[in-house]
């Protein structure tokens, strides 16, 4: 398989270290119009126009399976490549160096910070709909209206604001939404995120096909 940029349904491999439904985020980009392909096979993800880190419940869990799969080496290089690469809720945690939920377990360290617990005095965790703020312009926010509504699931977040695009207001505010180059990641669940959702997911889609791809410094 060799995928090529410029495709009408551009491959993105969702990467498969078997934690969690990771078949709901294939099922989504596959809406959103991606030929998404739910894999480890390390030849599919070195060719795919862009790659998907999804990952749900406890952050030491879902990395020592990634690194298990031999996924972590992958993810990294994967991301470095300049190709779109998306994590999605502990996808978006993993993409830092640690977390506070897992003392000593490394993060993937592609992003530089720390995720950290939710402010006393708010409910752990964040489950509900909350409005995203857009605080800087970003290739992954195009198109949405003005405070748009997503879905959350999460009791950790990033620990400052450097690479943030979106945030929401939860006791204090919390990063939503990041971008570094061509790496986003999003806290909450697009997947989960009705029609403001799939156009997050149609947005980077459409950056797996060469449009909309922000220029590398």
């Amino acid at each position: 398989m060799t995928a090529s940029s410029g495709t009408a349904r551009p491959v993105v491999a969702v990467l498969d270290y078997g934690i969690g439904n990771l078949r709901s985020a294939q099922k989504a980009l596959e809406k959103a119009g991606a030929d998404a392909r739910l894999t480890a096979d390390p030849e599919i993800i070195a060719g795919a126009d862009g790659v998907v880190l999804p990952g749900v419940g406890n952050f030491g869990r879902c990395m020592e399976a990634v690194e298990a799969t031999g996924l972590g080496a992958l993810a990294i290089r994967a991301a470095a490549s300049g190709r779109p690469f998306l994590g999605i809720c502990v996808g978006l945690q993993m993409l830092y160096e640690r977390s506070e939920e897992s003392p000593g377990v490394a993060g993937l360290g592609i992003v530089p910070g720390t995720i950290v617990r939710l402010p006393d005095g708010v409910k752990r965790p964040q489950m509900q709909w909350n409005r995203l703020h857009r605080v800087r312009p970003s290739v992954l926010l195009d198109g949405l209206g003005a405070d748009p509504w997503v879905y959350f699931v999460h009791s950790y977040a990033p620990d400052d604001l450097t690479h943030a695009v979106g945030t929401c207001d939860y006791g204090t505010t919390i990063v939503a939404a990041i971008e570094a180059g061509t790496v986003w990641g999003c806290q909450f669940h697009p997947e989960k995120s009705g029609a403001n959702g799939l156009r997050i997911l149609q947005n980077f889609v459409a950056a797996c096909n060469g449009a909309g791809v922000p220029a590398q410094n």
